[in-house]
């Protein structure tokens, strides 16, 4: 092995990571509050032409049956937070939707609150209605 072969190798690994923060655009957040346990379905939309080919490969495991953002980091063999942001794109174009197993829960008092679900499906909802509200909200 030459010098020049020896510098020009990358750590094991390194070039997984710049190809993770490619495929998020460099982004490291989501854009909605993804947790593991989130079950998403498919859809109406298609992802768009700007996305990723991973991005295909969610929706299309999305469509053999509901899958939670931990079980699809763990199929793609990808870092769960770059997965929460593909999913939050894949959000905002309807391409997946949120799927409620149950939208109230009852709580020791034996009342019945809304599951955490379905506040994230509400919040999802309304970042995609009004998306400047949260940035507008942070300015003032």
């Amino acid at each position: 092995m030459t010098a020049h072969e020896t510098s020009s190798e990358q750590p094991k690994g390194a070039a997984e990571r710049v190809r993770t923060y490619t495929l998020t655009g460099g982004r490291t957040r989501a854009r909605h509050p993804l947790r593991l346990d989130t079950v998403l379905r498919p859809g109406p939309g298609r992802p768009g032409p700007g996305l990723p080919p991973e991005c295909q490969e969610i929706v299309a495991l999305c469509r053999e049956h509901q899958r939670s953002v931990a079980e699809l980091a763990g199929l793609l063999a990808r870092p769960a937070p770059a997965v929460r942001v593909l999913v939050s794109d894949l959000l905002d174009a309807d391409a997946l939707a949120l799927s409620l197993s149950a939208a109230f829960t009852t709580d020791e008092n034996a009342a019945r609150v809304p599951s955490d679900q379905l506040l994230l499906a509400a919040v999802v909802g309304l970042r995609k209605r009004f998306p400047d509200a949260v940035s507008h909200l942070r300015a003032g």
